[in-house]
């Protein structure tokens, strides 16, 4: 599979402050890849080092088999950029904005308005061309901002946040409107502090801090790489400190707490641990009402790897 993005020993600073530290990355053509870290992670400083916007001390960035660099035109025109904060102007309407934005590379009238267009229609806001940002509402401006960013057809996608502050309706038109970009040949960088948007629509996903890649792989191989793989809840209200210490000595238990109202038994590895602790409580009498079992989560293995909640930090 050909490479779409490859960063190689990229180091960032800001005087004593270390933004990049010996960072890389490759995205092969085709992926939606996920950039997930809390705040100051580096997230932001990589994408503005990738776009050519930031000067780096050290590294390579190549973007489709060619060095990026501030006059890399022809790399740019396959950019398609969307960051958190929208960026239209105001004065201009919606079919303006769109029109203005792919006019800084496609010249072709004709196929401009072909291309705004389809934009348009590709972001649903056929009823609202006339209308002014001021206008829209935070959930369309945003659809506005997309339509903005990717009238041009870029092979290359970048969404920073895009469905931050934005109403269901409009969340899933654009969480919908990026796989349909991906299905039609982009490839797209996603970041975004919603875990269950990054496990929906990522096929790949790296986990950033201080600069630096702690984790790489597809969903399930990142859930791979943390200690628990599966957690049980048990409603209970009369368990004992033995109960506790005889739950924590089954196989593949690690760790047992006990809030007085639930019990949570944590394990790593195994099959049939719901059933052994089940068997346990009834064995002893324990009385119990709801029983819960889950899986890892992204979220759990981004608090696992990174130490933080993601969506602590947005």
């Amino acid at each position: 599979m050909a490479c779409a993005v490859k960063i190689e020993n990229l180091v960032k600073r800001y005087k004593e402050l270390i933004a990049l530290d010996h960072f890389g990355l490759e995205i092969n053509e085709g992926e939606v890849f996920g950039l997930l870290g809390p705040n100051g992670s580096g997230k932001t400083t990589t994408i503005n080092c990738l776009l050519s916007l930031l000067e780096y001390d050290k590294g390579k960035i190549e973007i489709f088999g060619k060095e990026m660099k501030p006059d890399s035109y022809d790399i740019k025109q396959n950019i398609g950029v969307i960051m958190q904060n929208v960026a239209v102007f105001d004065q201009l309407t919606v079919r303006e904005n769109i029109d203005f934005f792919c006019g800084l590379y496609i010249k072709d009238k004709a196929l401009r308005k072909k291309y705004v267009d389809e934009a348009i229609e590709f972001v649903g806001l056929e009823d609202f061309t006339k209308f002014y940002p001021r206008k829209l509402s935070g959930g369309l401006l945003r659809r506005l901002n997309i339509a903005c960013g990717i009238a041009h057809k870029p092979k290359l996608i970048i969404l920073d946040e895009p469905t931050v502050a934005v109403d269901p309706q409009s969340r899933n038109k654009i969480l919908e409107g990026i796989r349909k970009l991906n299905k039609d040949g982009a490839t797209i960088i996603y970041t975004s502090h919603y875990m269950e948007e990054v496990e929906q629509i990522c096929t790949r996903i790296l986990i950033m801090d201080k600069g630096k890649s702690l984790a790489v792989g597809t969903n399930e191989e990142l859930k791979k790489m943390i200690k628990n793989t599966e957690t049980i809840e048990i409603e209970a209200a009369d368990a004992s400190t033995g109960n506790l210490e005889a739950l924590g000595r089954l196989p593949h238990v690690y760790d047992v707490s006990y809030d007085g109202v639930k019990i949570r038994v944590r394990c790593s590895g195994g099959k049939h641990n719901l059933i052994r602790v089940l068997d346990y409580l009834q064995s002893e009498e324990v009385v119990f009402g709801r029983v819960y079992s889950e899986l890892p989560t992204l979220n759990d293995v981004f608090l696992e790897i990174t130490g933080k909640n993601l969506r602590d930090n947005a």
